[in-house]
């Protein structure tokens, strides 16, 4: 049978990459699903595309646009982010893959487990505000969660059939960005064109401004930790230019696996949806002779101090990954306004996490409140 899908952000760069695979297989999956924020024309066009039983756009206001354009079809139309909370409720969704931005997919990746729906996240931001209560809910509903960030495939895949064999460390790598080899004097000065300019991936604006500062390597070092159930200490970050090797896994003999591929996200979002089957594709191969030369590096943590914040917010516990979240998300939307300047985004960052309440056993409605009380603070800084 078909694996009806639930796409939450189709309209996003992941959720645009999830329908590319879904295209290609159509005789495996079937779109159920299909969410968006604000793109309410791609939103349609998807949704007459591939006809799912329902389409949610989160912005209200757009509710009576989508509605007419897919009047002549059998689909229903919701509105509003409560809506795309509970339309993972559906009993005809088998997977619901998670590629909403930042906190925004917190309550839905939440419901979705309750509803005992496999998840494929790739919203790191999930599990680095809340990442202790989705690993007790997961496991007391018995649901999968199935990483689709690259890296944290790589770690996935490199594991499988390990078993219980120990692990010793896991090496998460960066490509280093658009700014890699840069000193502080010249990051002072760059504008959001630049730091757009990724060297390697297709992102969303938000994702590429976090890659650019490091923060992202940062949200996914707290990532792999509640993943694969790991402490700070055997977490590190590798600067891997060619982005050829996604990530590594050393054991306790002092053997190591690498999962390597081009760098598409085509790749692991295939492997999410098909796990435990490898599928065949028809993505580009990766050619050796194209790569004579794979190069690594220590990630300059002195210039881009987001790494270190987010170990900081980790070790920290509590709520304080919460609030690490939440000042990013201020700072970078600042960034893409011209509000501030790129060496800012750290120093909100730091400010905030010296301010705001810690709350060592956070629940879910604690995380909540923390969360409005660092957008409320840091946007106080800034305007």
């Amino acid at each position: 049978m078909k694996k009806r899908i639930a796409i939450l952000g189709a309209t996003g760069s992941i959720g645009t990459q999830a329908l590319e695979v879904v295209r290609a297989h159509s005789d495996l999956f079937e779109v159920e699903v299909l969410t968006a924020q604000n793109n309410a024309s791609l939103l349609i066009k998807q949704a007459l595309e591939f006809l799912p039983n329902a389409v949610v756009i989160a912005n209200e206001q757009l509710y009576s646009e989508v509605k007419e354009a897919l009047s002549g079809e059998d689909i229903k139309v919701f509105a509003g982010d409560e809506s795309v909370s509970q339309i993972v409720e559906m009993e005809s969704i088998d997977i619901v893959l998670l590629a909403l931005v930042g906190y925004s997919g917190l309550k839905p990746a939440i419901n979705a487990i309750k509803h005992k729906k496999r998840l494929a996240l790739a919203n790191k931001e999930t599990l680095v505000v809340a990442g202790e209560i989705i690993v007790e809910n997961a496991l007391a509903n018995r649901v999968q969660v199935l990483p689709v960030d690259s890296e944290h495939s790589a770690i996935f895949q490199c594991l499988v059939g390990e078993y219980a064999n120990p692990v010793e460390k896991i090496y998460l790598t960066a490509s280093g960005g658009p700014f890699r080899g840069k000193r502080r004097d010249y990051l002072s000065t760059v504008k959001k064109e630049e730091a757009l300019r990724h060297p390697n991936w297709s992102m969303g604006c938000k994702i590429t401004i976090d890659s650019a500062t490091l923060v992202n390597k940062g949200l996914e070092v707290i990532e792999a930790r509640w993943l694969f159930d790991l402490q700070p200490s055997q977490i590190d970050v590798i600067i891997h230019p060619q982005s050829v090797i996604h990530s590594l896994v050393q054991f306790c003999d002092g053997s190591i696996k690498a999962q390597m591929g081009l760098p598409d996200m085509k790749l692991p979002i295939h492997y999410a949806l098909n796990y435990p089957d490898r599928v065949k594709t028809n993505f580009e191969r990766f050619n050796f002779a194209d790569y004579p030369s794979l190069t690594f590096e220590k990630p300059d943590r002195e210039t881009f101090e987001c790494l270190d914040l987010a170990y900081m917010a980790l070790n920290k516990g509590g709520n304080m990954p919460c609030i690490l979240n939440a000042s990013n998300e201020v700072a970078v939307e600042a960034f893409l306004k011209d509000k501030i300047g790129f060496l800012q985004i750290p120093e909100l960052i730091n400010k905030c996490m010296n301010t705001i309440s810690f709350v060592e056993k956070p629940n879910y409605e604690t995380l909540v409140e923390t969360h409005k009380e660092t957008i409320t603070f840091a946007k106080k800084i800034l305007y």
